[in-house]
């Protein structure tokens, strides 16, 4: 049986869950010095760090008995950054302590601050919450610290980056001077060290094993992709690896509702978690997940933290994490409980080098390979159906099925049927990207300086029917070009500026890649029609001069002499029939 050191409650109902040995922190936790101790734990997500301390706090808790006395004043108090991640500690610890007799009682933003009152006047063993609303309900007298034996702080690295160390502290002193304090968080850095310093007595540091490590679970992949296929990318990812349950990082809320609703249109259920939803939304959101009405839930890391979805097969990251912290905690969702995950990294061409910065200082290796085409979903798609449709066939048929199957072959051949079949199974599948050619090469190991050009020979012309009387101008042409082209300002040579159109060239090399991509215009630029062009009369002008990076070897010499006129002095808000400089 495991953990036969617990209490008989315990651990049968650890055994009834399928906990045949513990993990690294569990069993670390368990250790004979750690017995009364305050202890101070670093472990990464999905290590079972709730069971833990759940386990950890059972002796204080029980003192010695079989089941726990009547609920009266809490006996101990859980402390988390996020609701989501208080609500799973309140389910996680309930059935833990559900055959001691134990009642658990949460109290989160968001959430009827008068019913979590007369829940708490009902009595409770183990308060669980986030930091505002505790330190609410001590401040109003609803919840009593007196009988306190124990206090956990889960993710506390988190609640500190989240700016809560004034309630914490607030909270830590109005407990007992006598109770346990058991710190568990990711990472330990300086704040986390003052913390435990400060509210800790002669605290026992434990390492879990494997901190600040991948976790051996997770596969992680690095797609390239051209700049601005991010959304494109994404939709490409979803549906080669075809998860159970994925969950897709953005740094923003606007990025969050903006993926969410574009995954939608394609065919994708998907929920969107972020802080601006109410918590009857985000509870919404996460019962779809986990009854399956929803497979992906696009996310902000705020949100996503605590978050413990059912068979999470993926995580991809559309836009990359500011730090490697980040990177590991968001990875961290997947890969659990022995099951097998992968984390996709999204990453433009440009920011490659970033990428791998991230994760060489993340102490990662990733695969690196262009993100999935439509003809790789496609063949994918094949094998699932070819598996899909033996295993139908493998199935039990009745009388009547094989009547009407007899009746479906008259004057028709069974390649005939077989096609159909496909195509019914394919018809509810959201259509594959078609992506542009990314640049899948390793990039240059001097970051900071760009490599001498080569000699290519003459250029590719191209036009677009934008001019001097629709104000072209040479501080947005130059960005736009390169967004609309997935190419850099290098690929970019001689631009001239025409009364009715712009004629510009781009690097022979980069020609078809900066044709296929122009071709496919956004909402927001499809009146710019761009085509391929003979070079002008007078090619004599080249880049605007205010383009960074060294001129390309085909482009001319000499600085480009743009038309003289005079700056438009634009009405009101009225904007210029140019587009807006494209922010990458």
């Amino acid at each position: 049986m495991p953990f036969p050191e617990l209490a008989a409650p315990l651990a049968a109902t650890l055994s009834e869950r399928g906990y045949a040995e513990p993990t690294a922190v569990q069993a670390a936790v368990l250790e004979p010095e750690t017995a009364g101790r305050d202890l101070l734990v670093s472990a990464q997500t999905g290590s079972g760090k709730t069971v833990a301390y759940g386990v950890a706090i059972a002796a204080d808790l029980l003192a010695g008995a079989e089941r726990l006395p009547p609920a009266a004043f809490p006996l101990a108090l859980v402390v988390a950054p996020t609701r989501e991640l208080a609500l799973q500690v309140q389910v996680e610890l309930t059935w833990l302590y559900a055959k001691a007799g134990g009642r658990v009682v949460a109290c989160v933003g968001g959430m009827d601050p008068m019913t979590e009152r007369r829940q708490l006047a009902h009595g409770a063993h183990i308060v669980v919450g986030t930091p505002g609303r505790l330190r609410d309900h001590l401040e109003r007298g609803n919840l009593q610290p007196r009988s306190m034996r124990a206090v956990v702080l889960d993710e506390a690295d988190e609640m500190l980056d989240l700016g809560f160390r004034d309630d914490l502290e607030a909270i830590l002193e109005t407990m007992p001077p006598e109770r346990r304090t058991l710190l568990f968080s990711a990472t330990v850095p300086r704040g986390i060290a003052a913390l435990a310093k400060g509210y800790q007595k002669d605290a026992l540091r434990i390492a879990a094993s494997g901190e600040g490590t991948q976790h051996s679970d997770i596969e992680y992949r690095a797609l390239s992709v051209a700049p601005g296929e991010m959304e494109r990318a994404v939709v490409n990812t979803l549906r080669f690896f075809d998860p159970r349950t994925a969950l897709v990082f953005c740094t923003t809320r606007a990025a969050v509702a903006r993926l969410h609703g574009n995954l939608v249109e394609r065919g994708f259920s998907a929920v969107a978690l972020s802080g601006e939803l109410s918590q009857t939304e985000r509870s919404r959101a996460m019962q779809g997940l986990r009854d399956g009405r929803a497979r992906v839930c696009v996310a902000t890391d705020v949100a996503a933290r605590g978050l413990d979805l059912p068979d999470l097969a993926l995580v991809i990251h559309a836009d990359l994490p500011n730090d490697p912290e980040t990177l590991l905690h968001r990875s961290g969702r997947t890969g659990r409980a022995g099951r097998k995950g992968i984390s996709a990294l999204i990453v433009p061409h440009n920011r490659r080098r970033i990428a791998e910065r991230l994760l060489m200082a993340a102490k990662l290796k990733a695969t690196w390979s262009p993100a999935p085409t439509a003809d790789e979903i496609k063949a994918r798609d094949g094998e699932r159906m070819l598996a899909s449709g033996i295993e139908m066939l493998e199935g039990e048929m009745d009388e009547a099925d094989l009547t009407l199957g007899r009746r479906l072959l008259e004057g028709r051949s069974p390649e005939t049927l077989a096609a159909a079949l496909v195509k019914l199974l394919r018809a509810p599948l959201p259509a594959p990207e078609e992506l542009a050619e990314a640049d899948s090469r390793p990039a240059p190991r001097e970051p900071s300086r760009m490599p001498a050009p080569t000699e290519v020979g003459e250029g590719v012309w191209f036009r677009m029917n934008v001019g001097r009387d629709t104000q072209a101008d040479p501080r947005w042409i130059l960005p736009f070009l390169c967004h609309r082209g997935h190419v850099t300002r290098e690929a970019i040579g001689r631009i001239r500026i025409l009364e009715r159109e712009t004629r510009f060239e781009v690097a022979p090399d980069m020609a078809q890649r900066f044709a296929t991509a122009a071709a496919k215009p956004g909402q927001d630029d499809a009146h710019i029609l761009i085509e391929a062009s003979q070079p002008p009369a007078a090619a004599s002008s080249s880049r605007p001069p205010h383009a960074a990076g060294p001129r390309p070897a085909y482009a001319d010499k000499p600085r480009p002499a743009y038309p003289a006129k005079a700056r438009p002095a634009y009405a009101g808000n009225k904007r210029p029939a140019g587009p807006r400089t494209p922010r990458n």
